[in-house]
C-alpha cells in the first residue's frame, strides 16, 4: 500500500502545473463545480490544502472562512503549500490513529486531501483549457476511497449525484463521475 505522501506527491504534481499555468484573466471563468469561478476554487483548495497539512500534523484545522489568497505570488505559494502538504504527511505517525475533530482514521483523512487535490486539479484544467488526467496509480486509490466516502459527502452535499457514465468508461471518468461531475465537461463557448 502506498504511503498517502507519495501519493500526494504523484497529485501535486499533475495539479501544481495547472495552477501555475493559470492566467489572471481566466480567475473568473467557471469551472465543473457550478458554485466556484476559477478564484473561488483555487481559494477552496488552498483551504483544503492548509488545513490538511494542519490534521496530517495533528494542529487544528478552520474551515469556517475561506480568505482571498489568490494575490501576490499565489502561484509560488500554491506549490510551496502543497510541497509542505506532503511532507506533513510524509512524517512519521501521520497516517497513525486518527486526525482532528474529523474523529476519523488519519489514512482516510489523507485520502480525503488526495481526493480534493486530484479532483480540484481537473477542475481547474478544465476551467483554464488544460488537459489533465489522474493516471492508474491515482485512480486505483481514489476509485474505491471516494466510493466509500461518497455516500456521507452526498448528504454533507460536498459531492453531487454521480453523474451517469456508459458501460467501460474510463477509470479516471469514473472517478469525477462518483463526485457528482461530467468528465465531458467544458466552460461555455469553449
Amino acid at each position: 500500500m502506498k504511503k498517502i505522501s507519495e501519493l500526494l506527491e504523484t497529485a501535486a504534481a499533475l495539479t501544481c502545473p495547472v495552477v501555475r499555468g493559470i492566467d489572471d484573466a481566466r480567475l473568473d471563468a467557471p469551472t465543473p463545480c457550478a458554485e466556484y469561478d476559477v478564484r473561488a476554487l483555487l481559494n477552496h483548495l488552498f483551504l483544503v490544502v492548509t488545513n490538511f497539512r494542519a490534521l496530517a500534523a495533528r494542529e487544528e484545522a478552520d474551515f469556517s472562512t475561506t480568505p482571498d489568497v489568490v494575490t501576490g505570488d499565489w502561484r509560488g505559494r500554491f506549490e510551496k503549500e502543497t510541497a509542505s502538504l506532503v511532507a506533513a504527511w510524509d512524517a512519521s505517525g501521520a497516517e497513525d490513529g486518527v486526525a482532528g475533530r474529523m474523529n476519523l482514521p488519519a489514512r482516510t483523512v489523507g485520502l480525503m486531501v488526495l481526493g480534493d487535490l486530484v479532483v480540484h486539479g481537473w477542475d481547474l484544467a478544465r476551467a483554464t483549457g488544460r488537459s489533465f488526467d489522474a493516471g492508474p496509480a491515482l485512480v486505483e486509490v481514489l476509485e474505491p476511497g471516494l466510493a466509500g466516502m461518497a455516500p456521507q459527502a452526498r448528504s454533507m452535499n460536498v459531492f453531487g449525484e454521480p453523474f451517469p457514465l456508459p458501460a467501460g468508461a474510463p477509470a479516471f471518468d469514473r472517478v469525477l463521475a462518483l463526485t457528482g461531475r461530467d468528465p465531458g465537461w467544458s466552460p461555455a463557448g469553449a
